[in-house]
This record gives C-alpha cells, structure tokens and sequence, in this order.
C-alpha cells in the first residue's frame, strides 16, 4: 500500500517539476529593454498574440479572449504590431526636447522671422492654446517624421496652418490640421463625401501630408522651397525658380518673388521653431508633454452613434470630436471607418462597457432617394418629421432632393442594417431649386435693348438670359430681334404669352418689344437659344391658315423652309430672313405678296407658288 502511494506521488511530481522548470527557463530568457532605446516607451513584442484578438460578435469591437473585463493592449497607430507601455521610464522624456533634437532644417535669419517672433511672444494666451491642442497630436506627428527620416520642423507646420486646429476651414475652402484644399485632398486619397471628410482625420491627413512634402522636396532638393509649394503650389515655384534662372538670379527661397502670404510662410515656420528651441528668451513657457502616445485606436465593426460612442468611454463629446474631427453626421459607418481614437485609459474603459451596453449602437442609417422629391415627401416616406430631416441632412428651404442622393434617415424596422461599403464611401447628395415649370416665350427686342436690360425688365437673371439666346452677358441685340426667355408657368408673363397668342389669330400685327411666340412645351431646364424665323411672321400667315403648309412658309419668309440636319443648320436657316428682314424697309411683313397676303387682297396659294418657284 506504502509502495503504490509513493509511486502514486513520483507520477504525479515528475511533470510538475518539468513544467515548473519550463516556465523558470522561459522568464530567464526574457530580455529587458534597453531604456536607451528612442522606443523605450514601446514594450518588447511578446511571441504571442497580443490581447485584442477575438472577435465578439455584435459588439463591433474584439476583446481580450482571457476575460470581457480585462483591460486591452492599446494599439499604437504607427506600429501596429508593437504594443504600447505607458509606463516605461523614457515616456517620462519631455516631448519638446526629443523635437529640438531632430531639428534639421537650415535656419532663416531676416526681418519677417523678428516680425513673427514679436507676434507670438505678444499673444502668450494663444501661444498656450494652441500648444494645448498640439499636446493630442504631437506625439503621433513626430513619431511618423522620424519614421520616415524628415527633419522634425516638420513637425511644426499645423502651427502655422491651424494653429493644430483640425476643424479649421479656411476662406479657400482648406480644411484640416493640415489644410488641403479639395482638390490636393483628392490627389492624396482623402475620401470627402457627406459621411467624412478625411482632410480633417488626423492620422489619414498627416500621412497625406508627409507624403505631399516628400513628393516636394524630391522636385526642389530644398526644403525651404517645398514649403513655399507647399503653400503656392508646385506649378508657381517652379515658374518663379526658372525666372531667376533666366535672369541670372539665385533661386533659393529668400531670392524668388512670391506673394506676400508665401513670402512670410517660412519665417513664421522659423519663428515657431525658435520659440520651441528656447521659450525663456521670449518669455513664454511650454506645457509639458510626454513621451508616449496621447491616443490609440481601438476597432469598430458596427455602426454606432458619435455621442453613444463617446458616451461608452466615459469621453465628453468635444474631446472624442476633437480626436475625431472626420465625422460629418452624428453616426460612425463602420464600413468606411474601421476604428476610433481615444485615450489609452477611455479606450479600455470602451472596450470594458460596450459588452455591457444595452441600448441601440445607432439611431441613424443611410437611404438612397428612388425618385426625385421633395423634403416633405422624403420625410413621409421614411417616417420622419420635415424640419429633423432636413436639419440633419442640411437641405435648404425650396430645394428639391435629387434621384440617387443618399440622406441620413432615423432606422427603423425597415432599416436595421448596417450602412453597406459602397454608400459610406460616395454617398452623396444633389439639390435642385424647386419652382414650377417654365415656359419659353419669344419677345423683341428694342432700340438700345441689351441682355442686361431685357433681364432687368423681365427681373431674370442676365447670365441665364445671356445662356438661353447663345450670347455674352454683355451683348446687345438689334431692334426688332427675338430674344428667347424661359418664364414660370402661370407667371403674369406667361399668361399674357397665352392672350397673345389668342388675340394673333385675329390680329395682323404685334406692338414691338411684346411678346410674339410661346412654346407649347414645357421646360424645367432650358437650354440655347433655337427660334424658328417664321416666328416673326407668322401673324401674316395664321391669318388664313391656322397650320401653315410648306408653302406658306415660303410666303412668309421669301424662302423655301428646308428641314435642316442639324440644330446648328436649323438656327443658321431661321436666322438669315430675320437679319434680311431688319435691315429691308419692312419688318412686319416680308415679301410684297405676303403683305398683299396679310390685307385679304390676293390669294394665298397664288403668290406662295410664284414665291417658290422664283427661290428655286
């Protein structure tokens, strides 16, 4: 019995012991980091996974696969794969002095860099505010420049921009901490659409901009004249770089003749770099930043509202927007945005609650217009009141929302999905001005009449006047000349086109400067000017034949009416007998047979085929 316990024990210790000596070897093989090290805030990745690895389905978020409540390894957005320690001994290390170190730009020394000097240490109360707001940015900024082994001025720049201000938009409609205009935005892949706009994003605007002033100074080799084309644009650099050379000039950026605002670009960057570099001397004092990443981001899968979100990590909503500026509508589309920042802290808290969360992640959805509507028509359709619909998506009052616009609707039942990639990513939303339908009328012009006094008589506007007859702005038209307009049906003027055209059948002459032709269709869109020559005419003709043959035509303007190929031809043949008609002696009546023709004196058959016969 004494044997069988003892042999028992030996079966049992012999792999505990290995087992025990497997995790002794294992701790002694762990090496600590080097606190030396420029990532010694960084620990050194372990083998295996880090903590963030499993999926919970619905939650939009992954969380450790030990315990829901245990707290993730925060995510470092520049290195990924390398888990962050926040408490490491160089996360200590001013922030400000790994930058002074880094400086490698050469220095500018003129006037304007004194100028920029005495308006910075004038203002500390901006000073400190605008350093406060680099404080969310900085780290990341830095980190990235030296990652691609550019000079840490660089880093300075949105002071200059922005004041690190992500939501500033300028009068040149530039945007972001940054400050791409749409354009450059697009070039560098900066999605804008009515859901997001990436020149605002603070990792995706940084990453375009490094890559814009790479591209720059790869064309000029100097970095002091990529930032005057990162300013001015490339395209005016260069013009001004190859003056000089024409001239015999040097071309370095103190030589080159550029705009005021290019011109003190770089002194201002150099004045925020002395500051930096010694604040005492300019009476001003720097906050305190650390070493380590203010934000990191945490994974999103399912759409989720800006304030829910925000609401969850225990963050006011200003500081998550302010983390978060690329959000144009209070809902997060997780298709195009696959994840938030926060601070290290709230984004474990995040991670800790949302599991835990009850209510609806989102309130909001995306619905693509069937048909064009208007605002109080899309409301009814997706069970929202008119005033919410068009506060949420920005529609002005008389506005018609177009065929295939996407709108941001309250979810219902109907709509409980997620936002699919191809909506989040180029949505979009087309208005049109609601009025009713327009009519084309014909009117002639007076003595002096022009297009601007025409607009002013019939209160159009001379642009659309000037659109609709094919002519400038600025143009003036020959008495006697039609002018094709486009008014709203049941307008006074477009009742008054339909009296004349009444009173016409009966009548063998219209008063100048009146209204002599409608068109019987109705247009919402006008285009170019296309008036028939029989339109002046046709008073003398609708007198005996309420639907003119080709013959009467022929009568009326002195020509054959040939059925021309094109629009083109058909102006040019509408236009010749009304020209020939203002400058003869009659410009009511035309030939003398048409004349004869309007009194009742001479049959109408008669002289329209002598009329042809001699034309042809």
């Amino acid at each position: 019995m004494t044997i069988t316990f003892k042999a028992g024990l030996r079966r049992i210790a012999a792999p505990l012991a290995l087992s025990f000596m497997s995790l002794l070897l294992a701790a002694c093989a762990i090496t600590p980091p080097d606190p030396t090290s420029p990532d010694s805030y960084r620990e050194t990745a372990p083998s295996k996974t880090p903590a963030i690895t499993t999926p919970t389905p619905g939650t939009g978020l992954v969380l450790p696969p030990q315990a829901p409540a245990q707290a993730p390894v925060p995510i470092d957005p520049v290195r990924p794969e390398v888990p962050v320690d926040m408490s490491g001994r160089n996360t200590q290390v001013d922030l400000w002095e790994r930058v002074r170190r880094n400086f490698g730009m050469p220095d500018l020394d003129n006037p304007l860099v004194r100028d920029s000097e005495n308006w910075y240490s004038s203002r500390p109360d901006y000073v400190a505010r605008m350093t406060a707001r680099s404080s969310r940015y900085l780290f990341h900024i830095v980190e990235e420049i030296e990652r691609r082994g550019m000079p840490s001025e660089l880093a300075l720049l949105p002071f200059i921009e922005s004041a690190f201000n992500p939501q500033a938009m300028s009068s040149a409609a530039a945007s972001g901490m940054w400050q791409f205009i749409p354009s450059t935005g697009r070039d560098y892949s900066l999605k804008q659409n009515m859901f997001r706009d990436d020149r605002r994003d603070v990792l995706a605007s940084t990453r375009a901009a490094l890559d814009y002033l790479q591209r720059l100074y790869g064309m000029f080799g100097d970095w002091q004249l990529a930032l005057a084309a990162y300013n001015w644009g490339e395209g005016s650099v260069q013009r001004a770089v190859n003056k000089n050379k024409r001239d015999g000039l040097p071309t370095d950026y103190s030589s080159l003749r550029m705009p005021a605002e290019t011109a003190q670009y770089v002194p201002k960057l150099q004045a925020v770099k002395n500051i930096i570099a010694n604040p005492a001397a300019f009476g001003l004092q720097l906050p305190a930043l650390h070493n380590h990443p203010y934000f990191v981001a945490v994974p999103i899968e399912r759409d989720i509202d800006v304030a829910v979100a925000a609401r969850i990590a225990g963050l006011p909503l200003d500081e998550f927007k302010a983390l978060n500026p690329q959000m144009n509508k209070p809902v997060i589309l997780a298709a195009a945005t696959q994840q938030v920042l926060l601070p290290y802290d709230n984004a474990n808290q995040f991670v800790r609650e949302l599991p835990r969360y009850t209510g609806p992640l989102a309130s909001w959805t995306a619905w693509v217009v069937p048909r064009t509507m208007r605002a109080a028509e899309a409301a009814q359709e997706v069970g929202m009141v008119e005033e919410e619909l068009r506060e949420i998506n920005r529609i002005p009052a008389r506005m018609l929302i177009r065929s295939g616009s996407t709108l941001l609707v309250a979810r219902s039942e109907a709509r409980m999905s997620d936002v699919a990639l191809h909506i989040a990513d180029n949505a979009t939303m087309s208005l049109a001005p609601d009025v009713p339908p327009l009519r084309r009328i014909t009117v002639r012009a007076g003595r002096r009449d022009s297009v601007s006094s025409i607009a002013h008589r019939f209160r159009l506007s001379p642009q659309k006047v000037a659109d609709w007859n094919d002519v400038r702005v600025g143009a003036t038209f020959r008495r006697g000349e039609s002018v094709v307009l486009f008014v709203p049906q049941g307008s006074a003027l477009a009742r008054q086109a339909s009296d004349d055209d009444d009173d016409r059948r009966s009548s063998t002459s219209v008063p100048a400067r009146d209204v002599v032709r409608t068109s019987t269709a109705e247009r919402s869109n006008p285009g170019p000017r296309s008036t028939p020559a029989a339109a002046r005419h046709a008073p003398t003709v609708e007198r005996t034949a309420k639907a003119p043959t080709r013959a009467s035509r022929v009568a009326s303007t002195g020509a054959p009416a040939a059925r021309p190929s094109s629009v083109k031809a058909a102006r040019a043949a509408a236009d010749k007998p009304v020209r020939s008609a203002g400058r003869g002696a009659s410009s009511d009546g035309g030939t003398r047979e048409a004349r004869a023709a309007a009194k009742g004196s001479l049959k109408v058959a008669a002289p329209r085929a002598r009329t042809a016969r001699s034309a042809r």
